[in-house]
């Protein structure tokens, strides 16, 4: 018992010494797109993120060049789950398809899978948010040709401060997500 209450006691310790985690959240956005599903359903694996990005802490690029963190400032999810949700939910917007996240929600396997390979996602030092990397659409059990597509998407930060940060990557998550659309779409 009281190895217990002194575990107890000294974590709430420890967790008062320690600062203030300030947290910020992926940005969402609607688009205006709507196209008709060459499927009726598609999951989006979970997607691939470089190390610095899917790292709890906020990354950027210094002015010399270096990509750097911070550990003041956390992510509010997962980054690899908040974005294999966020297109998830983008592509649910978009298309007339179910549309689900890795592990399949739903009863029986979708008619596609997607999955996305990001190998650049980063607030520049010269005020430029860069996505970069290569999406996969494969059937699984039905007609549908294998595709491979390389994208590569820049958005410029708006306004000061972290928030321009989620926004500018909301955008192009956004420009991703109907990308792939497009991909799976008539």
């Amino acid at each position: 018992m009281f190895r217990t209450t002194l575990i107890v006691a000294a974590t709430a310790l420890l967790a008062a010494c320690s600062g203030p985690t300030n947290r910020i959240d992926m940005a969402q956005i609607t688009s205006d797109l709507q196209l008709r599903a060459l499927v009726s359903s598609a999951m989006v694996r979970t997607v691939s993120l470089p190390t610095y990005a899917a790292s709890e802490e906020f990354a950027f690029e210094t002015p010399e060049g270096f990509i750097s963190s911070d550990s003041a400032i956390l992510w509010a999810d997962d980054p690899e789950r908040a974005v294999t949700l966020l297109i998830t939910r983008n592509m649910n917007g978009i298309l007339n398809a179910t549309i689900g996240p890795d592990p399949w929600p739903f009863v029986g396997l979708p008619d596609v899978s997607i999955e996305v390979r990001v190998s650049e996602m980063l607030a520049g030092a010269d005020g430029i948010f860069r996505l970069r990397g290569q999406f996969f659409v494969g059937g699984d059990g039905i007609d549908f040709p294998n595709r491979a597509r390389s994208f590569d998407i820049a958005r410029p930060l708006v306004g000061e401060g972290l928030n321009a940060v989620p926004q500018a990557q909301a955008a192009a998550l956004m420009e991703l997500s109907e990308t792939i659309a497009r991909s799976i779409a008539r």
